[in-house]
This record gives C-alpha cells, structure tokens and sequence, in this order.
C-alpha cells in the first residue's frame, strides 16, 4: 500500500492514504461537530488502491471511508470530509456522519473515524467512483482498517 501519511495522521496509519483534519470556522449553526459547534473538516488522499480498499467500508448502507485520525469523535457527528481518489483529479466533498469509531490504543488498528456517506448525489457519486475503481476486489475478503 502506498499512503503518504500527513503530520496529523497517527502513527502507524497505512501508507496510501494521507489525512488531514480540524475544525472550520463560519459553518452554520445546529450540526453536531466540535465542541464550538462547528463541523469537523477531514481531508484524506488516497494514493492507490490497496489504501482504498482498507479504507472502504462497504458494509455500511450507503457506503462509507475510514479516515486515520486521533482526535474523539462522536457517534453520528456531522463531518465534512474532502477525499482524493488515486489519480484522479476529482476532489469529492460530502458531509457524512461518523459510523464507526476506532480509538487510539486499539491493538492492530489505526486510529480513526468511520465517515458514512450521505444519501445525496454527492454520497451516490463517491460510492460509485470507489466501487469501480475495487471492482471485484471489494469481496475479496481481505482484512481492512474497520473489519
């Protein structure tokens, strides 16, 4: 796997995929995000395909990203997220909602978040770019960073 990882990715996270994230100023009111009341903002660049398979999460109903991370998130928090697939020169942006939590300390695994994706054209067309690009290999039942 090839994951260039960024300052704030934790220690041990994949090579291929390179996060970033924080908290964005100037986000409107009533969605849950940081403590300030401002929705998370995660960046993720996922260098080759193998990256993207670890990261995918099929399982979850209308598809879904991990993201290496090392800050708390909650169950169902609104985060934006802008993803980078290989070399593709699309930027995808979605606001998804956290699915899946793995904590630091958790033995074997990369610290991280779970992103479920929406049901907007925006989730719908994500999904599909990943789908195509794992083809087969999504059922391959190989291990990935949530199962």
């Amino acid at each position: 796997m090839n994951v260039a990882a960024a300052a704030a990715a934790p220690e041990g996270a994949p090579t291929g995929i390179r996060a970033t994230g924080g908290t964005t100023a100037g986000a409107a009111g009533g969605t849950q995000g940081s403590p300030q009341g401002r929705p998370n903002v995660l960046s993720l660049s996922i260098k080759d395909q193998a990256g993207l398979y670890a990261a995918y999460m099929p399982f979850l109903a209308r598809g879904g990203i991990f993201v290496p991370a090392n800050r708390a998130f909650r169950l169902g928090e609104t985060v934006f997220l802008v993803l980078s697939l290989l070399d593709r020169p699309q930027r995808f942006q979605i606001a998804g909602q956290v699915a899946w939590v793995t904590p630091p300390g958790t033995p074997m695994k990369t610290p991280g978040v779970g992103i479920h994706f929406p049901d907007d054209d925006n989730g719908r067309n994500l999904r599909r770019a990943i789908e195509e690009i794992l083809g087969k290999a999504i059922v391959s039942g190989r291990p990935s960073q949530t199962l």
